[in-house]
């Protein structure tokens, strides 16, 4: 049994290292999550770092001159805004104006509270940063005039806040890392499903359509044998993809300025062998499914259309965990996909995961994978999958 296996496992590799098309899908789509993560961490980077500086268009700077020097005195940079600074606004090529009405001095002078406006569009994301700066600095300004005049009349600041609330966070940093880097545990699995299944496809569903599924059939071979044989094949190319996947995103990881945005990833040797412990198994299943739907389909292009359905699959259990995060119960491990995101993202935080939630993860996979292989087995016995074509 173990000889025919290898033979069918041997053939198989030889064939489909050949087909160039499943080779760059093994290697290329598990790239298009770090492509994702670069492109998109680098741009928030940009928005939100603090160390550029903050332009600030002020509409009436005659009226506010103590504000005006505490602005400037704090870093900011005062501008003359454009006639049509809404609409800028809007069309994002500006990102805040200050407008300083003219009777803000008169209410200034006689203790009143006076306005400012602040015009933006909270709807742009880039200028949030801008938007959240300027507002500390307008509210440290407002704080400190308070603080002058409640000693100005013999009263003490401390009696306007009763109650001073100290915030005690005991988040680690790889527990921030990991709230904010929640998509890696999603393309890894995602790597999982998309690098096998051109070959997944081209196993079953591209012989049958091709007719040479027949005469390999009717060769003293054990069905069991080339389905495991075939399937050993699709497993090797998911692997590869999920180390593709991994080593991108530690290249990735190191190159983003990631400091910028507030998070300090830590992927170390132990935390990256953690996490494709945990997504390697899901591969046996992935690779088992996908040859089980191919098994049914009559043409490739019908499998193509089944198992690009199914790449829906382990976006599911990640939009799960990024919305509604989970306290993890030992048999959530037993459930494929779930349990894969529910490990990487317990290894990025940092979280003593001990070696049994690995075990029930890898069980789970294999219990699946199993009964796929089983049925797939079934299904080669049957004269309406064998002949039956489109």
């Amino acid at each position: 049994m173990r000889r025919l296996i290898a033979t069918v496992f041997r053939k198989e590799m030889k064939d489909h290292l050949r087909d160039r098309r499943s080779v760059l899908s093994a290697l290329a789509g598990p790239l298009i999550g770090p492509l994702v993560f670069a492109v998109m961490f680098t741009l928030m980077a940009s928005w939100f770092r603090e160390g550029k500086p903050l332009e600030v268009p002020v509409v009436g700077r005659e009226h506010a001159p103590s504000l005006m020097a505490f602005l400037q005195r704090h870093g900011a940079t005062l501008t003359e805004p454009p006639a049509d600074y809404e609409a800028l606004i809007q069309a994002g090529k500006l990102d805040v104006v200050l407008i300083i009405p003219p009777d803000y001095g008169k209410d200034f002078s006689s203790g009143h509270t006076a306005s400012v406006q602040m015009v933006v569009d909270n709807s742009r994301n880039q200028a949030r940063s801008t938007v959240r700066r300027l507002q500390n600095l307008l509210g440290g300004y407002s704080g400190m005039l308070a603080s002058q005049r409640l000693w100005a009349r013999g009263v003490s600041p401390e009696l306007a806040s009763p109650v001073r609330v100290d915030e005690v966070d005991l988040a680690t940093p790889e527990r921030m890392a990991a709230n904010v880097l929640n998509m890696i545990p999603l393309f890894l699995v995602f790597a999982a499903f998309m690098g096998g299944m051109n070959v997944a496809i081209d196993a079953m569903a591209g012989e049958r359509e091709r007719g040479s599924l027949e005469p390999l059939l009717i060769n003293p071979v054990q069905r069991g044998a080339v389905v495991v044989g075939k399937w050993l094949t699709t497993v090797v190319l998911a692997c590869v993809a999920v180390g593709v996947c991994m080593a991108a995103f530690l290249v990735v990881v190191h190159r983003v300025p990631l400091q910028d945005l507030g998070v300090k990833a830590r992927f170390d040797s132990v935390a990256v062998l953690g996490m494709i412990a945990a997504v390697v198994p899901l591969t046996f299943f992935a690779s088992a499914g996908q040859m089980l739907v191919s098994t049914y389909a009559r043409s490739f292009k019908e499998a193509q259309t089944y198992l690009q359905l199914l790449l829906l699959l382990p976006m599911m259990p990640g939009m799960v965990l990024a919305l509604s995060p989970v306290q993890s119960q030992p048999w959530m491990f037993t459930i494929p996909v779930f349990s894969q995101q529910l490990l990487v993202g317990e290894v990025m935080r940092g979280q003593p995961v001990g070696v049994l939630p690995f075990l029930l993860g890898a069980l789970g996979c294999a219990v699946a994978a199993a009964l796929c292989l089983a049925l797939t087995t079934r299904l080669l016995a049957e004269e309406r999958i064998i002949f039956g074509r489109s």
